[in-house]
């Protein structure tokens, strides 16, 4: 068999598994956050956190508590690594440096997962495991709270309440994200993936050294490592590393935990707001990006020049062979066009226009599907983006769910979609013309700003993957990537709770003749433009200087 036609049979069979989960998965997730019922376990965190989760919450409340919510998980995280030497279970290892703690603290709790460190080198079994992981499953819920905040703007009238932060975020990790990192961390656990706590031991001589291994609880922090979106990874490896990822099977089904939640809540989008097709309508925007994507990676990977690739099928440099161009090239695209962050493959490695598409992945801002929540409210702000530019062309109010989009509406969306660019495209510039961060880069060139690049793409869009090359462990980049992953979660979360709260307010208005029908085909191919035109365009320059450079050249 061709690794052609393994890759298409390997897309399908991952089409064919989120195609079965979607419905039940989607529907699931409505009815959590629409229950009214709270579980014995929910009311005593409740009761210890002492919030009550019947209170309805307007806007600022909702994001009050978010902010206050994460500024702590930010504290307590940077508390537990600075402490990490003191602690049981370090392995040995000392307390991490204050610039990699900040660092660390706020790539896990704004979900991104960027590590400027070695896992099995730097964290010991408490961190990991205490830490790390704990902040995989809110981190993740965060996410999903505010999406779910703003489809209830879209489905309530009349009335500023988005629901109440504390209660979708525990059921959130207590209803959906801890029951399928159990089930998924038993299958990994069952393919090969390592589940303990051991400590460091000696496996046997490597280049005339002792080779030396550390063990952990790996199965249980890459189910919700990939469910929540996460990505990073308890080996420096990340997902190319066998502890983690030991089989083309466990890679496939690793690709679809990334890929399952973000997908099925475009029919918790649907059944919210009262009519499926309009979860449908977004569900195909994603799914035409995504698979656009996957096939754009193959024709660049699989289509090298050169004796090397002919003699190696392709670009295999920086691949696994366990998986190959085709099931890597999948993984790379899924990690990207959401906020997964993990890895299989060497980034840096895939062809200039192979790294170019995974830039463009994670500039159009991580929306096909996207993260866990993040991915859906980008999507309904893009949806609002392109409803408005529609009602420009016919000259009348743009609408969307019934509701008015007007100048506050539309400010904050463009305010959404601004913060991002400017955060990236900033740090860049400021990277590259200092003396200092420059010295970092691995290589000269377009390369080597393709790796500045990424770097701070991949933190304000907090996605987390790493190109390589770029030594990012110095007090400017970990200081300034760490509060481009702040901002750039933060920031977009306070314009997604006010365009809620907005909508809220509002009272539905009727559907007329001339009301665009936003479930049809033609508002899909609506939106997929605006996608691609006021995104990704706003990025062109800057991948004219990196991987279009690189790509035209080779």
């Amino acid at each position: 068999m061709s690794p052609e036609i393994a890759g298409v049979l390997q897309l399908l069979a991952l089409i064919a598994a989120l195609a079965l989960a979607y419905r039940p998965l989607g529907d699931y997730m409505a009815r959590v956050y629409s229950s009214e019922k709270h579980y014995k376990p929910e009311k005593w965190i409740y009761k210890a956190i002492g919030a009550n989760p019947t209170a309805e919450m307007r806007w600022p409340a909702y994001l009050r508590a978010v902010l206050a919510f994460s500024a702590v998980s930010v504290l307590f995280l940077y508390l537990l690594q600075r402490v990490q030497g003191s602690l049981p279970g370090s392995l040995g290892f000392v307390s991490i440096d204050p610039d990699q703690a900040f660092n660390t603290a706020a790539s896990f709790v704004s979900n991104t997962n960027w590590q400027s460190y070695s896992g099995e080198q730097a964290m010991g079994h408490v961190v990991q495991t205490g830490g790390l992981a704990v902040q995989n499953f809110v981190s993740a819920a965060v996410g999903m709270a505010v999406a779910v905040a703003l489809v209830r703007g879209f489905a309530r009238s009349r009335t500023g309440e988005l629901g109440n932060f504390w209660s979708d975020l525990v059921r959130g990790t207590v209803r959906i994200l801890l029951p399928i990192s159990v089930i998924g961390a038993i299958v990994l656990v069952a393919c090969g993936v390592i589940q303990n706590f051991a400590g460091i031991h000696e496996v046997g001589q490597f280049m005339g050294g002792t080779q030396q291994w550390n063990g952990g609880a790996v199965a249980s922090q890459e189910a919700i490592k990939e469910l929540g979106t996460n990505g990073g990874g308890y080996f420096n490896a990340n997902s190319a590393h066998p502890f983690e990822n030991p089989t083309p099977f466990t890679n496939l089904f690793e690709i679809f935990l990334i890929l399952a939640i973000p997908f099925a809540l475009t029919r918790t989008f649907g059944r919210m707001v009262g009519n499926l097709r309009q979860g449908y309508a977004i569900l195909a925007t994603m799914g035409v990006i995504w698979v656009a994507f996957v096939g754009l990676m193959w024709w660049t990977e699989f289509n090298g020049h050169g004796p090397a690739f002919e003699a190696a099928g392709g670009a295999m440099e920086g691949k696994e062979t366990r998986f190959g161009i085709g099931a890597s090239s999948i993984f790379a695209v899924s990690t990207t066009l959401t906020s997964t962050g993990a890895v299989d493959s060497f980034h840096s490695s895939y062809t200039g226009l192979g790294g170019g598409i995974q830039l463009l992945g994670m500039q159009l801002g991580e929306i096909a599907p996207g993260g866990v929540g993040s991915g859906l409210y980008g999507m309904l702000i893009m949806a609002i983006i392109a409803v408005f530019i529609a009602g420009l062309m016919v000259g009348r109010t743009p609408e969307y769910l019934g509701k008015k989009i007007g100048t506050r509406e539309i400010k904050f969306a463009a305010c959404y979609i601004l913060i991002t660019p400017a955060l990236v495209l900033c740090f860049t510039a400021a990277a590259m013309a200092l003396p200092t961060p420059v010295n970092s880069m691995t290589n000269s060139g377009a390369h080597g700003f393709s790796e500045v690049l990424y770097a701070y793409t991949s933190g304000a869009n907090n996605n987390g993957s790493a190109f390589a090359g770029l030594n990012a462990d110095t007090q400017w980049f970990n200081s300034t990537i760490g509060i481009a992953m702040l901002l750039g979660r933060f920031l977009p979360m306070m314009f997604v709770l006010a365009l809620a709260g907005s909508l809220a307010e509002q009272k539905p208005v009727p559907e007329t003749a001339g009301t665009l029908r936003t479930d049809k085909p033609l508002y899909t191919g609506l939106l997929v433009g605006t996608i691609l035109i006021v995104t990704g365009l706003t990025y062109f320059p800057a991948l004219a200087l990196g991987p279009l450079a690189e790509g035209l050249a080779s």
